[in-house]
């Protein structure tokens, strides 16, 4: 069988600050960016790498979804428990210096993990936890 990841979702409160994140500060490109205001699906991936990509969303935009747990989806995203990526560099010096210089919310310095593996870890915009591990 012959399966590869195609698209994973991850929910946005700003779009404009999303976009500056992904685009700007980890250095995707822009694939796809539909909608209007809060309600805009944005499409982002690695430039060198066309297949896997990432789908920023509005939270909760399900209409089936009640007031309720939008509130409770929208404190879990605040805290940094609903959403979270990982991704993987050969340069995660590199990488961290370009994501500290963005100015974005870091959570852990490059650390050597316990389980064999060194990353770090900072928050989009919207919360979602991005953990950045080095590629050996």
């Amino acid at each position: 069988m012959d399966i590869a990841i195609h698209s994973t979702f991850l929910p946005h409160t700003d779009p404009e600050a999303s976009l500056r994140f992904y685009r700007d500060v980890l250095g995707f490109e822009v694939r796809l960016d539909v909608g209007g205001g809060t309600m805009r699906w944005i499409t982002v991936g690695p430039r060198n790498e066309g297949t896997t990509a990432i789908v920023l969303t509005p939270p909760a935009a399900d209409p089936g979804v009640t007031e309720e747990e939008r509130r409770v989806l929208t404190e879990m995203m605040a805290k940094g428990t609903y959403g979270m990526l990982l991704l993987a560099t050969h340069d995660l010096d590199g990488a961290f210096e370009q994501v500290q210089a963005g100015d974005t919310e870091i959570v852990q310095e490059p650390t050597e993990q316990p389980y064999g593996v060194r990353d770090f870890a900072v928050r989009d915009p919207a919360g979602n936890m991005i953990r950045i591990q080095q590629l050996r």
